[in-house]
């Protein structure tokens, strides 16, 4: 899939751009630990963890739209260099702030920052010659980066940093994007090539409401996996070995939809996705108690979905409009759901009971069915970008 705005990337300014868009994205996936050290000091309630992480989400999500619109696509280096040393910084304090509210602006201004280094990823993926195929690679490369991270954070010996090791490597991690600002690309076009973020139609809007709703669905199921292990029969070690088969089965998912996005149409594809978490989500809220296993192999299938669908998405975007105005906002819905599905399925929440949880993913994901029925069959296409009006990628 070629699109209007590709550009030929050398392989090393792509990779370059990629290691940025895993050192962006790297906090996401290490917030249950670290954030739980910040308990565990009292440096935040265990009330205030889940705002001081949806801050950071949300900021980042928002912060992807803000710098596609102010930020100099001439600059990315010194965009690069800049974001990486302030991020390194940010990371630091984060170890000196009190409270609740001091965390919360600490992570927020950590979001903004991560956004400026992944609206640099974001960018090249969007303007290369195979798009799609380029955001599974990435979002495997991402997971598995993260895993390797949260392993060593587990079992390499830094007791002497105490408990701000979590952070300090963190930072530590920030500061690769200054050993490759050299390999990243010079010239990205200019916004004029109208790569300027627009929902374009209707058609556009319910383009990003699937990643949005699929990525709520998702992130409502993980945001709470460790409860529903718990009323699973899981516990210990056992959990811990649960959430390393997840990302594994991130990582193949990811793998295979790196090959499979250019060959499946998108349609039919993202509808069988997203069943596939509704069921998930009415399964688990079925099993009875204990079913380790039954839960485990439903982790596995949801591990997989997880990163399966999100090329996808991409690729949808594209379809409908080729010259990546909605595609830019992609990355950013899907960041928006990942925060907005748990902080809207807390509310459910009484105690420590979290039965409503797996339902509630389950109609995120009954959201997503339906709006792609809406691209296909209902949203006008405005200024006639949209191609999936009855169009060969959704038969």
């Amino acid at each position: 899939m070629t699109t209007s705005i590709s550009i030929a990337f050398r392989r090393s300014e792509i990779m370059a751009a990629l290691a940025v868009g895993c050192v962006a994205l790297m906090m996401l996936g290490l917030q249950p630990a670290l954030l739980g050290n910040l308990v565990e000091q009292h440096r935040i309630s265990l009330e205030g963890v889940g705002i001081v992480a949806m801050g950071e989400i949300f900021s980042l999500g928002v912060g992807v739209v803000l710098a596609e619109k102010f930020l100099p696509l001439q600059h990315l280096r010194p965009v690069a260099v800049i974001g990486s040393v302030l991020l390194v910084a940010v990371n630091l304090l984060t170890l000196a702030a009190h409270g609740d509210v001091a965390c919360v602006i600490m992570r927020v201004a950590a979001g903004l920052l991560e956004a400026c280094l992944f609206w640099i990823t974001t960018i090249v993926i969007v303007r290369s010659p195979k798009p799609d195929r380029l955001a599974g690679i990435f979002l495997t490369a991402q997971t598995l980066t993260q895993a390797l991270v949260a392993l060593a954070l587990a079992r390499l010996p830094l007791h002497f940093f105490g408990w701000q090791a979590g952070f300090v490597v963190l930072a530590a991690v920030c500061a690769v994007p200054l050993l490759v600002t050299a390999r990243l690309p010079r010239q990205v076009g200019t916004h004029s090539d109208a790569i300027m973020p627009s929902l374009v139609s209707w058609r556009g809007f319910f383009a990003l409401l699937i990643p949005f709703a699929h990525l709520s669905a998702i992130g409502t199921l993980w945001a709470y996996l460790e409860p529903l292990s718990k009323n699973a029969g899981i516990v210990g070690s056992n959990a811990d070995a649960l959430v390393a088969l997840v990302l594994l089965m991130q990582v193949i998912g990811g793998s295979i939809a790196a090959i499979a996005v250019r060959r499946w149409r998108v349609g039919p594809t993202l509808v069988i996705s997203a069943t596939v978490i509704a069921l998930i989500g009415i399964a688990i809220h079925r099993l009875p108690a204990p079913a380790p296993w039954p839960f485990a192999a439903l982790c596995a299938v949801f591990g997989f979905a997880w990163l399966f669908q999100m090329p996808f998405h991409v690729r949808l975007a594209f379809d409908i409009d080729p010259r990546g105005r909605v595609a830019m906002l992609v990355p950013p819905a899907q960041l928006l759901g990942s925060g907005f599905g748990p902080l809207a399925a807390s509310f459910s929440v009484q105690g420590e009971d979290v039965q409503r949880i797996p339902l509630i993913a389950a109609g995120f994901a009954v959201c997503v069915i339906v709006a792609l029925l809406f691209v296909k069959y209902r949203a006008p296409s405005g200024d006639g970008s949209g191609v999936l009006a009855g169009g060969e990628h959704f038969k």
